[in-house]
């Protein structure tokens, strides 16, 4: 393609990311539902009435490129708002937390499944596709409504980390079963332990070496910092991708290490509009992979996992923030945070589609996915409205003293 075609299809798909930002904000609404939804409409899925095409963005490998760059500055964002010192405090909440939150929900999803499909390995990626979150969303959800510094976000985050050795362990099983038709539980042992062992060598590392890495980054001028944080990000991605770990989680890691430096407050001010111009490439291309004219034969289905989701993901996120010490509010918040649906959905997808496994699984994820991603930013928001006028009122309700009962 030639170099101006290329610029021209970047500007223009900048300008429907510069019209839903500015819309969201006129709104006082959150910009990511609307930028998928504008996404879907000029992508290469987009509206065609009375020969009038609107399919004007293509989903091409710069729009790609910069997506992807936008969930690693979230996540490395994310990451700066924490410390490892913190992290390390909380291991023991993160394990339990967790464990609860996976646990259960891959459960409802494995139910759901066999419901919809029986027995079968579609069941099995039906329970993947609904028990992982987006951590691109939820990174975005924490940073726009500011809720990097509350409590309870500490559990979100870990449970972002504890669903990516998670999902390390379920990929291999799925592609064992899906694209070869059997599991070879010594690689499924190897991936899973090698994501794990990855994580804590980065962590022990980034310990021991703290003041080296603070002096590292010690540079008076703002560009060459700029450039070395940019790198590292980009390198540490890069590696953790290789050894199949999720090269987001490779750049929230960079971000927990960078956060024990004294230049943490100088990076964090430099990232931020990377983190929101990329970021909002992110959710606008995912909108241009979104074909609304294959959910037709999956609607049903996507609702009923859809209302699934939502309240049993609320119910667990309450059970691992109570079990782990947080408050009712926290707890509700933690529920309530994490219930959007992204990335590993789709990647979950693209590997049933590979095995050729039942069509509706397709129809059913772009739905759930979009759905999700629409509504938990509104849930997200609503967080305490939801708590005071739903959650609390059950609490009353159970703590109650029956007729007869002392006082």
């Amino acid at each position: 393609m030639p170099h101006h075609d290329i610029i021209f299809d970047l500007g223009a798909a900048f300008v429907f990311i510069a019209l839903g930002t500015v819309l969201a904000n006129r709104l006082r609404f959150s910009v990511i539902p609307l930028l998928i939804v504008i996404g879907m409409l000029v992508g290469p899925h987009g509206l065609e009435i009375g020969g009038f095409s609107l399919q004007l963005i293509q989903h091409d490998t710069v729009i790609e490129l910069l997506s992807r760059l936008g969930v690693l500055f979230l996540l490395f964002y994310l990451g700066l708002e924490f410390s490892l010192s913190t992290l390390i405090r909380s291991g023991k909440t993160i394990a339990v937390g967790g464990s609860i939150y996976v646990g259960l929900n891959f459960l409802r999803g494995l139910i759901f499944g066999w419901l919809v499909f029986g027995m079968s390995v579609e069941a099995l990626v039906i329970a993947g596709i609904t028990t992982v979150s987006s951590s691109a969303i939820v990174a975005k959800l924490l940073v726009e409504n500011r809720r990097t510094a509350n409590p309870e976000t500490e559990l979100i985050l870990g449970i972002i980390l504890y669903e990516d050795i998670f999902v390390a362990l379920y990929l291999s099983i799925l592609s064992g079963l899906v694209l070869s038709g059997a599991g070879n539980i010594t690689e499924i042992v190897f991936t899973t332990g090698r994501a794990f062992l990855f994580m804590l060598l980065f962590i022990a590392m980034a310990r021991l070496l703290r003041r080296q890495i603070d002096r590292a980054l010690n540079f008076k001028s703002d560009e060459v910092l700029l450039i070395v944080v940019f790198t590292l990000v980009l390198v540490v991605a890069a590696i953790s991708e290789m050894i199949h770990v999720a090269e987001a989680i490779g750049a929230l890691l960079a971000g927990l290490v960078v956060a024990e430096t004294s230049q943490a407050k100088r990076v964090e001010h430099m990232i931020v509009p990377m983190r929101d111009l990329f970021g909002a490439m992110f959710f606008f291309s995912f909108g241009l992979l979104v074909d609304y004219r294959e959910m037709g034969g999956a609607v049903v289905i996507s609702l009923i996992a859809i209302a699934f989701t939502i309240a049993g993901n609320t119910l667990v996120g309450i059970i691992a923030g109570r079990v782990t010490g947080y408050s009712r509010r926290q707890a509700t918040y933690v529920g309530l945070g994490i219930i959007s649906r992204g990335e590993f959905a789709i990647i979950i997808a693209s590997i049933s589609l590979a095995g050729n496994l039942s069509p509706v699984i397709q129809s059913f994820t772009a739905l759930y996915v979009l759905v999700l991603a629409i509504v938990g930013p509104v849930i997200f928001k609503n967080a305490r409205r939801i708590h005071e006028r739903i959650i609390l009122p059950f609490y009353v309700w159970r703590e109650k003293p029956k007729v007869g009962q002392n006082s």
